[in-house]
């Protein structure tokens, strides 16, 4: 079974990208504001939420996507330790909602110190309703997933076969499938997690 949300793109690019960024702290460290503002287009197009997004969703282009990331960076700013519990993305992008008069979304966050079922479970719910799922990584023990460390990245479709489940991983413009499960497993105590929306109505 395999599912992919129509996910937006900017230009050639899937999503928005960091390195875009001419600010020096966003360019380092905007990863979880690159996560909201994909969300913000995404629902002003597929789900009539213009007021998310202050340009045309239906004419993407970098101008505006790095104009944007300016307007959401006082909610999602860059910090010393990064933006590294789901509770402080969850502040951010509540405020930014409510700052454009957006009732339609509500938000939870999912720790990844629950069981890998969970997380999977999750990820198919969010995904078959056509809501991608922000995602933070601390540290992992794999150095396969070394770019991912300390980084927030938008899941936006899911693969599954019979012993393996895959998530389609976007950041920086691009796209990947990584195993759920292993990624999933850190090996650390500390863990990051998912972040679930709801469309109200929706």
């Amino acid at each position: 079974m395999k599912k992919e949300l129509d996910y937006i793109r900017v230009d050639e690019a899937l999503g928005g990208n960091q390195d875009w960024f001419l600010d020096p702290f966003m360019k380092g460290g905007g990863c979880a504001a690159v996560t909201a503002c994909d969300l913000c287009i995404y629902f002003a197009r597929h789900r009539g939420l213009r007021e998310l997004y202050p340009y045309d969703a239906g004419r993407l282009g970098k101008e505006d996507y790095i104009r944007f990331s300016k307007q959401m960076k006082p909610y999602l700013r860059p910090r010393w330790q990064g933006i590294d519990t789901l509770d402080i993305y969850l502040e951010g992008i509540q405020a930014y909602w409510k700052d454009v008069d957006c009732k339609a979304l509500s938000a939870k966050g999912l720790s990844g110190t629950e069981p890998f079922e969970m997380a999977k479970e999750a990820v198919c719910g969010q995904i078959d309703k056509g809501i991608p799922v922000p995602f933070l990584l601390l540290r992992h023990k794999e150095p396969r997933f070394k770019d991912y460390v300390w980084h927030w990245f938008n899941l936006a479709g899911y693969e599954e076969f019979e012993e393996e489940f895959f998530v389609k991983a976007v950041t920086y413009g691009e796209m990947e499938w990584l195993n759920l499960r292993k990624l999933w497993d850190t090996g650390f105590e500390r863990r990051g997690g998912m972040i679930l929306l709801q469309i109200k109505n929706g």
